[in-house]
């Protein structure tokens, strides 16, 4: 990576800002690798993905005033981890999933104490759907609930939005992911329009 962004001439002029379509790009790659990829795509996507990381990581090194490198990173990650399993890395005990989230929460919210809203940190780059899930499960935390809407023909977009919303909500009090259930779906329709596609006397 040091060598590519002293020689490459395109490579030293980009910076983190000018990444951020190709980190958002590599992430998505990563998603159709895991969802509907093979193995081989799945190792590609990652390393392309962590090609993001350290070039982000050697721009941040040249920087005069708070240069890091990819060694920082990766310190402060581990430094991160430890604190946030005291399961695995000190005496505490936790034997089901909800026991190890209840620790990881609890040092979260120490290392974020700077923090005095639950919707701190929470990107509104995300997707508008997964945002959705996140901000109800948010919500719920201080007794906010995303509203009950009938789904039967809204008549406004603000209608429309509630009647989402709602169905976000019901899928997380099943425990259900709305925008990877509905990528599924969208997967199952773009099969259908190959295969309708494909059939004899289509269009």
């Amino acid at each position: 990576m040091r060598a590519v962004r002293e020689r490459c001439a395109w490579t030293k002029t980009i910076d983190h800002a000018a990444l951020v379509p190709y980190l958002v790009e590599e992430s998505a790659e990563v998603i159709d690798a895991v969802e509907s990829g093979t193995r081989a795509d799945l190792r590609e996507e990652l390393g392309d993905l962590l090609w993001q990381v350290l070039f982000h990581a050697e721009i941040a090194s040249g920087d005069p005033v708070e240069p890091f490198d990819i060694d920082d990173v990766a310190r402060g990650l581990t430094e991160k981890m430890v604190r946030r399993h005291p399961h695995v890395f000190a005496g505490a005990v936790a034997s089901t999933p909800e026991e190890v989230l209840v620790h990881w929460n609890a040092a979260k919210a120490a290392e974020k104490s700077e923090r005095t809203s639950v919707l701190d940190g929470v990107s509104d780059h995300m997707p508008a759907l997964a945002l959705a899930q996140k901000l109800v499960g948010k919500a719920a935390q201080v007794g906010v609930h995303a509203p009950t809407h009938r789904l039967a023909d809204p008549a406004t977009e603000a209608e429309l939005g509630d009647a989402l919303l709602a169905l976000v909500q019901q899928g997380r009090d099943r425990g259900w992911d709305a925008e990877r259930t509905l990528r599924e779906r969208l997967r199952t329709l773009r099969a259908d329009v190959a295969a309708a596609e494909a059939a004899p006397g289509a269009p």
